[in-house]
């Protein structure tokens, strides 16, 4: 169970940040190499790779190195574990929602006949 609460909260984290959102957008494409996927960023190629390191460090993407090239893909797993650990919550806010809207739908009709305050 431990282990599990470390991997959600490593893929939380990286899950956090909008640029290593965006490079798992780029990623979901298909492989590319570090440069490629720096390429549409305005910050340094050593402030991506430090995103990258958080991101493999999730689990999340993967790196394989062919030469001087460092290719990078996607891994879709601990996303997987992030989903169903968020759809547990769906249930309960759905709940709470609808209960709002009705609270909301009942109010109405009443404060149409008695006018603003």
């Amino acid at each position: 169970m431990v282990e599990y609460q470390a991997t959600l909260d490593r893929t939380f984290t990286a899950l956090g940040d909008a640029t290593r959102r965006a490079i798992l957008s780029r990623l979901a494409r298909g492989p590319m190499t570090v440069t490629a996927v720096a390429a549409p960023f305005a910050m340094s190629l050593a402030a991506v790779s430090k995103h990258l390191r958080t991101l493999e460090a999730a689990g999340l993407v993967r790196r394989e190195v062919r030469g001087r090239e460092h290719h990078l893909s996607l891994e879709a797993a601990p996303l997987r574990e992030a989903a169903r650990w968020t759809e547990r919550y769906r249930a309960f806010w759905e709940a709470r929602m609808d209960a709002l809207d009705a609270y909301l739908r009942e109010r109405k009709p009443r404060e149409r006949k008695r006018g603003p305050r």
